[in-house]
């Protein structure tokens, strides 16, 4: 048995490694700590598993909170899309409100994605939250609605290429809501995307809260 001594030391080597550790490694190196968070999701109280190596790995990131609390009502039906699902809260809230919604849940985290469908099959949303990596989508599915709090610190680069992989794939008509930091660039996302995506669309800040801009784009 550890001693206490130990696991305290433990803890702390694990919270260093953690720290280094990006939330979007593939594989995640750090021990795998499941914990249960209760958290509130849109209006939803509920009970879900959290651990090291994913995205707000200990509560309820303040971003994916913003877009929770100011996206507008979804759809009663239709394709949804979580761009970087971490351990669910956004493909969960969208499956909680939505009732009748086909929903994919994005990351190429596999910690992230195992998290997720753990607690969307604790939430009785197993077999409407679909979580999948890039590569195991399918290609010519399109959506109507795409929610995400994207991995700004990846890069300028890679978020760009990342949005680009999944905006144009709204369906004419369709929405997406997405969440940045104000000091991290959520106004010049909005001039970007509006300049790359085109006439077809739409793009302008739909809500701010907290230092955070959700920022809307319409097909």
């Amino acid at each position: 048995m550890m001693s206490e001594t130990a696991g305290k030391q433990q803890e702390r080597t694990d919270a260093e490694h953690q720290s280094a550790e990006q939330y979007f490694t593939a594989e995640p190196a750090s021990r795998d700590v499941r914990r249960n968070l209760h958290v509130s999701l849109r209006g939803h109280d509920v009970d879900v598993e959290v651990s090291n190596g994913v995205f707000s790995g200990h509560r309820l990131d303040l971003g994916t909170s913003v877009l929770l609390r100011h996206a507008p009502e979804v759809p009663e039906n239709g394709t949804f899309l979580d761009i970087g699902c971490g351990w669910g809260p956004i493909a969960l809230a969208l499956g909680l409100e939505s009732p009748k919604a086909d929903i994919w849940a994005l990351d190429i985290n596999e910690r992230a994605l195992e998290l997720t469908k753990t607690n969307a099959e604790k939430l009785g949303l197993a077999k409407r939250i679909h979580t999948v990596k890039a590569s195991d989508m399918p290609a010519d599915l399109t959506f109507d609605l795409i929610w995400s709090n994207p991995p700004i610190r990846v890069g300028k680069d890679e978020l760009h290429t990342l949005l680009m992989a999944w905006l144009p794939r709204l369906t004419a008509g369709g929405y997406a809501y997405l969440v940045v930091q104000k000091n991290l660039g959520s106004d010049s996302l909005i001039r970007w995307l509006s300049a790359e995506l085109g006439d077809d669309y739409q793009v302008s800040k739909y809500a701010s809260s907290k230092g955070y801009r959700v920022i809307e784009v319409k097909h």
